[in-house]
C-alpha cells in the first residue's frame, strides 16, 4: 500500500539489527505507506548514528538523547557532546529520555538528574522531548510539572487515566506502538480512546515490540501500518482518515517528516 502517508515517530533504524538489510527495510516501509521516520538515539553513539542516517534518508529526522537505562554509564563529556549534537540541523527532538522503574539499570536519582537535563536542553533549543516511562507515572508527572515545552509520551502503556489527563493538559502528544495490538492490551486500547485524535501518534520502537501479526519477529517501520490500523479501529475512524490526522500531528510537533 502506498500513499498512506504514515510516519513512524520512533524508530531505531540505525541499530545493528538492520545492518544487513537496511535499504530493503526502508523500501518495505515505503511500500507499506510509510513516508517519514523519526530516528531516535538512546546514548551518544546511537544519537550520532541517528543524525548520520537522517542526513541520508529523505523525510527523516533525528532525536538525540541518553535513555534512562544508559544514563549510569554516560559521562559529563557524553552529555556535553550530546548538547552540541542537538544543534545539528537534522535534529528535531530531544530524547529518548525519561524514567524507568522496571529495570533500574540506573539509580533513580541519576535517572531524574538526566531527565531534568534533557528537559532543560529541549527548552533551550525549543525542541520537543521524547519521554520513556516504564512504571514511573507519578515520577514522570512530577519532573515534567515545570516543563515549558512540548513532547511525546513514547510507547504509551499507562493504565492511569489521571496521569494521562495531567499529561494531556500539559500539551503532550501520545504515541502508541505494537503493544496496542496485543490481545492482552485492552487497558491500553481503552486509554487510546481517551486521547483526542489531534494528540495521537504511532510508532514502531523497532527493532523491538513488533505488533500483531508480526509479534516475535524483528520489528521494522513497515509494521507501523498494523499499529495504525488497530488504532483506527479503536477510535472508530477509517485508516486513511486517521493516517492523515497522524501525519498532520507528526509534522506539527517534529516538522517535515512526511512527504
Amino acid at each position: 500500500m502506498t500513499g498512506l502517508g504514515l510516519v513512524d515517530t520512533h524508530a531505531h533504524l540505525m541499530d545493528a539489527a538492520f545492518d544487513a538489510d537496511r535499504d530493503a527495510v526502508v523500501e518495505r516501509a515505503q511500500q507499506s505507506g510509510v513516508t517519514g521516520m523519526l530516528l531516535v538515539g538512546y546514548d551518544l553513539a546511537s544519537s550520532r548514528a541517528a543524525v548520520d542516517l537522517a542526513r541520508r534518508l529523505p523525510n527523516t529526522g533525528a532525536a538525540v538523547g541518553i535513555h534512562p537505562n544508559s544514563a549510569a554509564d554516560a559521562s559529563d563529556a557524553d552529555f556535553n557532546a550530546l548538547s552540541d549534537l542537538a544543534r545539528m540541523p537534522e535534529v528535531v527532538a530531544i530524547g529518548e529520555t525519561g524514567l524507568d522503574n522496571y529495570r533500574e539499570f540506573t539509580p533513580p536519582v541519576r535517572q531524574r538528574e538526566a531527565f531534568e537535563w534533557h528537559l532543560r536542553l529541549a527548552e533551550s533549543l525549543d525542541l520537543p522531548v521524547v519521554i520513556h516511562n516504564r512504571q514511573a507515572d507519578n515520577d514522570v508527572s512530577s519532573v515534567t510539572e515545570g516543563f515549558h515545552g512540548c513532547g511525546v509520551l513514547h510507547c504509551f502503556s499507562s493504565s492511569d487515566p489521571a496521569y494521562l489527563e495531567r499529561m494531556l493538559d500539559r500539551g503532550f502528544l501520545v504515541s502508541f506502538a505494537g503493544p496496542l495490538t496485543f490481545r492482552s492490551a485492552s487497558s491500553t486500547r481503552d486509554m487510546a480512546k481517551r486521547v483526542p485524535q489531534e494528540r495521537l501518534l504511532v510508532e514502531t520502537d523497532c527493532p523491538y515490540l513488533a505488533p500483531e501479526p508480526h509479534r516475535g519477529r524483528r520489528n521494522e517501520p513497515a509494521f507501523v501500518r498494523d499499529t495504525a490500523a488497530c488504532l483506527a479501529d479503536v477510535v472508530g475512524v477509517p485508516l486513511l482518515q486517521l493516517a492523515e490526522t497522524l501525519a498532520s500531528n507528526s509534522v506539527r510537533i517534529f516538522g517535515g517528516l512526511a512527504a
